[in-house]
């Protein structure tokens, strides 16, 4: 579809996703305002390096399918580097108040954000660190960051505390956590129809929940060792989680913090999706979900896996 998009789609596309102003984007690209500006209002076409980075930033925002199998094996190559360099990801975390702060910030406001929160970073530090309220924002905006806090922390002390497998139980229990004062039904499976908003791809029945948990908890207890099964295993288990949507709502953020689990069980740094990854991670959910393509979705993994060691690295 990318070769039949002339570059005013494009970069409307980007800017859109990405949530880049033209000066960003301008920026990203390596070119003045105007020159951008005469691009999107198709005064003017960019020559082939430019329209090369504009194909680059639309599929890194939307998404590409086309990922091969020699990409993730490159990815398995930096992030056992990354392992032999970090070797315990949790507790390098747990024993750094300054790094489990920043985990904090970057998980709550980018999972809270891809969920529709209006909040900036600054937004959500000011509230999960000072108590702060912010003017103009809903009480359920406030209530999100908080119980996202809440629940990242009781996930991080169930780790150290725990050599126990995930169970029902633990993930009814930080749905409720999550949920609490958002929704009347926080911690229950729901007892209706839902549809995913945007995608075409079929939930559960909610008669069928409680075996198709049953059946997911065992795929997400199946533990795998080398590092391409290992974030395959987080891939798919993502996959099937979001579409089993055991929940009325909160179901990308629990899912989330599943994945977080999975990462420290295999000695990982946790996946950061970020807000302007959006589209891209719907697009790879719906491949995996829909054409049992998982390859683009494991790769999409390993890049939030990525942008934690980033963090730890600072």
């Amino acid at each position: 579809m990318i070769k039949y998009m002339n570059v005013t789609h494009k970069l409307n596309h980007i800017q859109k996703f990405s949530g880049k102003t033209q000066d960003e984007l301008a920026q990203n690209l390596g070119v003045s305002f105007p020159t951008l500006n005469s691009w999107i209002n198709g005064k003017s076409q960019p020559r082939a390096k430019a329209v090369e980075k504009i194909d680059f930033l639309y599929l890194e925002y939307l998404g590409d399918t086309s990922i091969g199998i020699d990409v993730i094996e490159k990815k398995v190559k930096k992030i056992k580097h990354l392992q032999q360099q970090f070797s315990d990801p949790y507790s390098l975390i747990m024993s750094r108040k300054d790094i489990y702060d920043d985990f904090l910030l970057s998980l709550t406001y980018h999972t809270n954000s891809i969920e529709g929160s209006t909040f900036n970073e600054p937004d959500v530090k000011s509230v999960l660190f000072d108590d702060v309220t912010i003017p103009n924002k809903s009480v359920q905006e406030h209530q999100e960051a908080k119980n996202h806090q809440g629940a990242l922390g009781f996930i991080m002390r169930w780790i150290r505390d725990n050599s126990d497998n995930v169970d029902e139980e633990f993930i009814k229990h930080v749905h409720q956590i999550l949920m609490n004062g958002i929704i009347p039904n926080a911690g229950v499976y729901r007892n209706h129809s839902v549809r995913i908003a945007g995608v075409n791809v079929p939930t559960s029945n909610f008669l069928s929940i409680n075996n198709h948990m049953s059946e997911f908890i065992n795929m997400f207890n199946d533990f795998q060792k080398k590092s391409i099964n290992q974030v395959k295993h987080i891939a798919q288990t993502h996959a099937r989680f979001e579409q089993i949507h055991p929940f009325s709502d909160g179901n990308g953020r629990v899912g989330r913090l599943l994945m977080l689990v999975l990462a420290f069980k295999y000695k990982m740094a946790p996946v950061i999706i970020r807000k302007e990854k959006k589209q891209a991670y719907y697009t790879y959910l719906e491949e995996a979900q829909i054409k049992n393509n998982i390859i683009p979705l494991s790769s999409f993994i390993f890049d939030g896996i990525f942008e934690s060691y980033n963090l730890l690295s600072t």
